[in-house]
């Protein structure tokens, strides 16, 4: 178990590495620069209207017990970031999620030694437009029910002390599935299979989500850290023995012919 946790960090510090290398920077300026005008309007969005969320979020208390206020204010300001933040993340990912998925699909192209400076294609990637946004969809699907319950447990009285833990894991976990799923779709895996081969590694998936979600907390880097993340999560996939299709991958998508039997 110990190697396990600690590999999850390791694939995001690698994926970092794997960005700066000359074939593969030309594929980070476009989710950076989507990353940099989404997180601008949002964290602009989020501060103007922090307040009165706050103020929703916040339990009513009889006058007798109004000095917990203070002690509980860090607690639901902690819970309303934590919620602002995840929120805010994956709805970037929905808007960048072709993106990503092109440079995953890049990515796995050095990892598994191919061609150390694959090429950019526009067709290329408006061919997975459809693909990756239908997908995205599909992990809506997944976390809108959690999170929806999630957040009414944080406006129950009493119980609502343990949704921000709650909603901490929660995030850490989408984080894995967030950002594994672009090399498993690229590799044609069903959601189902695809959720079912994290679980078979679940201390792993979860120290990479863990260490993602960690980084994307600290403002700046956060906007290198998402596809340092799409690059860890493609090593994740290719190190841990994800099944490679190489000729769905090198074939319809980047245009060339399969070779001949």
């Amino acid at each position: 178990m110990p190697s396990a946790v600690l590999s999850g960090p390791h694939y995001l510090q690698q994926g970092l590495r794997l960005l700066l290398s000359p074939g593969l920077r030309l594929f980070v300026i476009l989710p950076v620069t989507v990353n940099v005008l989404l997180f601008g309007g949002l964290i602009y969005f989020a501060a103007s209207r922090f307040d009165s969320w706050l103020d929703a979020l916040m339990p009513s208390l009889p006058d007798w017990l109004a000095f917990l206020e203070y002690l509980i204010w860090p607690l639901f300001v902690a819970l309303l970031l934590l919620m602002v933040f995840f929120t805010f993340t994956l709805l970037a990912n929905v808007i960048a999620a072709p993106f990503n998925g092109f440079l995953a699909e890049k990515v796995e192209v050095v990892a598994r030694g191919e061609d150390n400076s694959p090429p950019f294609s526009w067709a290329e990637l408006l061919a997975m437009l459809p693909r990756t946004l239908a997908r995205e969809a599909r992990k809506l699907l997944y976390f809108a029910p959690r999170a929806l319950a999630l957040l009414v447990l944080s406006f129950i009285p009493v119980l609502n002390l343990a949704a921000a833990p709650l909603w901490l894991l929660f995030g850490v976990w989408m984080m894995a599935v967030q950002y594994i799923d672009y090399p498993a779709d690229n590799n044609k895996l069903g959601w189902s299979e695809m959720l079912a081969w994290l679980r078979q590694r679940r201390w792993q998936s979860l120290s990479f989500g863990a260490a993602t979600y960690a980084a994307l907390l600290v403002p700046g880097l956060n906007l290198l850290i998402m596809p340092a993340a799409v690059a860890g999560a493609t090593l994740f996939w290719v190190q841990e023995g994800g099944p490679a299709r190489q000729l769905d991958r090198q074939g319809p998508r980047s245009g060339t012919k399969p070779p001949a039997p």
